[in-house]
């Protein structure tokens, strides 16, 4: 599980090239796995993909689905309470 003090994203080493990561795919799979972060992929300098270890996109997926429900629950909460 990722630290609290870990950067989500550490720019200066979870960016690189399409290219380097076609020709490295191997060694930044293990990267993603030590980090558990993402690493972005550019094209002509500019972000093109990101890639994240597959455990924490169902962590990200599942924070996601409790922030939504926890949402909803607070927008009838709120209807209700205002509706008299």
């Amino acid at each position: 599980m990722r630290s609290r003090n870990k950067p989500i994203l550490d720019i200066t080493n979870d960016i690189g090239s399409l290219t380097t990561f076609r020709r490295r795919s191997s060694d930044l799979l293990k990267q993603l796995k030590k980090s558990e972060r993402p690493v972005v992929g550019r094209v002509k300098g500019k972000a093109a993909a990101l890639v994240q270890d597959a455990t924490a996109y169902q962590r990200l997926l599942d924070i996601a689905a409790r922030a939504d429900v926890w949402n909803r629950a607070s927008a009838r909460a709120w209807a209700t309470s205002h509706s008299r």
